[in-house]
């Protein structure tokens, strides 16, 4: 699987211009209208929209995901299964899946395009509100966006150790029956992710602590109104397609 899932996309087209906070709204949006209504029309019209935004937004083909042949034939093998039980079986396990990768887009185009370091205050200003109830909402803040910085650094190192293990020199010893690679893998990452988190804690402490991450001011604009109303009023259309047919 290729590893530019939560890395930007070097570009300046207006999808990169905008407030990282509107593209959160945008997806919060999505997402309500997906389990409230996902019907195949929904469906339709968000993913046609989805691609519009990634066209606008001048991704290469190169960004999208390759996934394993492994992950096609678990979905293949899912609609097999659901073939007894019959067509309406078949396609409702379709449209969860759908609504799984609607949504994993609506993900990575905010990753593709909204620099990691705007993700913590787009994330506080949106859960001002809360700050009356006392809740936490700078600490919340900063841990989503350390969360999503650290995650291609984690599927990095595992790459990392995976070549390494292959490469390590066979010594002729016979393999014990309890020995299993996959748990060494998840060790050694277990043991470098917490070195790396001993390493960025003190880093952060440096530079004034966690507050210094969601200090970064940031506002949504007029270009971001117009497009919460875009979302907007595609939602609006593609229930009105639902109720239509």
């Amino acid at each position: 699987m290729s590893l530019v899932l939560f890395r930007r996309v070097p570009g300046d087209s207006p999808v990169h211009r905008l407030w990282a906070g509107t593209k959160m709204v945008a997806a919060f949006l999505i997402s309500l209208l997906l389990m409230v209504l996902p019907s195949w029309p929904v469906l339709g019209a968000l993913a046609a929209f989805l691609v519009l935004i990634g066209v606008v937004a001048r991704l290469p083909l190169t960004t999208l995901p390759r996934l394993p042949w492994w992950f096609w034939g678990l979905v293949l093998a899912g609609a097999l299964l659901n073939l007894p039980i019959g067509t309406r079986a078949v396609l409702g396990f379709l449209q969860i899946f759908a609504f799984g990768m609607i949504l994993l887009a609506a993900s990575f185009l905010i990753a593709w395009t909204t620099p990691m370091g705007e993700i913590a205050p787009a994330l506080a200003r949106l859960g001002k509100p809360l700050r009356r109830l006392r809740l936490p909402v700078d600490e919340w803040a900063v841990v989503v966006a350390l969360t999503l910085r650290s995650l291609p650094l984690l599927l990095e190192e595992i790459r990392v150790l995976r070549a390494a293990r292959k490469l390590r020199p066979r010594t002729g010893v016979v393999p014990r029956a309890d020995d299993n690679p996959l748990v060494d893998i998840l060790t050694a990452a277990m043991a470098v992710a917490t070195r790396r988190a001993a390493e960025l804690g003190e880093a952060i402490t440096a530079r004034g602590g966690t507050g210094m991450l969601t200090a970064h001011p940031s506002a949504p604009g007029r270009a971001d109104a117009i497009a919460i109303a875009i979302v907007v009023a595609v939602c609006a259309g593609s229930v009105g397609l639902t109720l239509a047919l």
